[in-house]
């Protein structure tokens, strides 16, 4: 959501046109009713890009009946897109039909290879202009004032949530039942394309988020205190305790919001997954150490902001080594200090310090990400 937002601003300023506040996704899985304005200051993002680019509210009165007609032309444009295919088939679109709807606005500007001027654009809205409202912010800072004030703090963003896993295909330690499980709900949404899915060479491939238990072996190997606060920032973890023991019986202090808040803090935000997970970005932002088991849309974009607070503390996990070291440990290839020593060796470079993003042009999926990376914008 960030990410596209910040998107659509630079284009918009580059095209010299007015932006229309986005309109947020409501028929996604997650279904949240959630506006805008339920979770970014709408004035304040409007006059901090005031100087950059004309934003409004809603549709001008001159458009509304074509839009209730359904006359608006409204298309995705292609993902990871430069300059040019926005100045040279866009722009005409627009001069044609006087108004656009982009229908898709995820990865659709490329990472790299921009004007300088339109990357410190998108970091300008990313970190000044999309500001939380007075509700989340309030929240978020009382978790972050609670977790804080008990001493260092860990957050674990274990993307083990059921959509996650039937979405990716991913089984690896769930029971016959719970694969089924997976299984039907995957092909019960048909925009989740994948449906054929070799579960256990997907996780040799790196492709599958980490486990509760796999996730449990490598931060006892990184050496962390088994009284440190783990704060866990994800939904429902699918499998519940049973999946969960491992890491309540390494780490004493595992939390979550739920745990930490009452239910009628909480209560304004049941149902509305977005700002839930504001409330996460929130703490995740101020933790001592950042810890995503999956490289999932927001872990990188936390990552990115964490990069852009100076390089607070985030462990980079490498899926695809890790889960070769917990089989080799758990076959009794290695035993527990030769594990913990690969994992340590394995990972003292992938904490978030500084470092070049790199690009492929003709690869865009497999370059790093602008917003895990914006280096532009970061002061070395």
């Amino acid at each position: 959501m960030r990410s596209a937002i910040c998107d659509m601003v630079a284009i918009a300023r580059l095209l010299n046109l007015t932006l229309i506040v986005p309109e947020l996704d409501k028929t996604s899985f997650w279904a949240d009713q959630s506006e805008f304005g339920d979770i970014f200051e709408i004035d304040h993002f409007i006059q901090s890009l005031s100087d950059e680019v004309k934003i409004i509210k809603q549709l001008p009165s001159k458009f509304k009946e074509r839009a209730t007609a359904g006359a608006i032309m409204s298309m995705p444009p292609v993902s990871w897109s430069n300059e040019s295919y926005y100045l040279n088939q866009i722009l005409p679109l627009v001069k044609k039909h006087k108004i656009l709807h982009f229908s898709k606005t995820d990865t659709r500007l490329t990472n790299g290879g921009l004007p300088l001027e339109m990357q410190k654009l998108r970091c300008k809205v990313n970190f000044e202009a999309l500001k939380f409202t007075p509700r989340i912010q309030e929240l978020g800072h009382k978790l972050v004032h609670f977790l804080q004030s008990k001493g260092p703090f860990l957050v674990l963003h274990l993307r083990y949530e059921m959509d996650m896993l039937a979405f990716s295909g991913c089984t690896h330690g769930c029971t016959d039942a719970e694969t089924e499980e997976l299984t039907k709900m995957r092909y019960a949404y048909p925009w989740w394309k994948e449906k054929v899915i070799d579960s256990e060479q997907k996780r040799l491939d790196g492709f599958c988020p980490l486990t509760p238990e796999e996730t449990t072996l490598v931060l006892k190997a990184l050496g962390f205190d088994k009284e440190i606060q783990i704060y866990i920032a994800a939904g429902e973890i699918y499998g519940g305790d049973r999946r969960m023991a491992p890491l309540y019986d390494a780490f004493s202090n595992v939390v979550r919001k739920e745990t930490i808040l009452n239910a009628e803090d909480l209560r304004p935000f049941q149902n509305h997954s977005s700002q839930m997970a504001a409330l996460d970005y929130l703490v995740a932002l101020d933790s001592d150490v950042f810890v995503p088991t999956y490289d999932g849309n927001m872990a990188k974009v936390v990552e990115g902001h964490r990069r852009f607070l100076g390089y607070k503390k985030t462990i980079l996990l490498d899926r695809r080594r890790i889960v070769q070291l917990v089989d080799d440990f758990q076959r009794g290839s290695l035993n527990w200090d030769e594990f913990s020593l690969s994992i340590r060796e394995h990972h003292n470079q992938q904490m978030g310090a500084p470092r070049k993003r790199t690009e492929i042009p003709e690869r865009p999926k497999e370059e790093d990400y602008f917003y895990a990376n914006p280096e532009e914008c970061l002061s070395k």
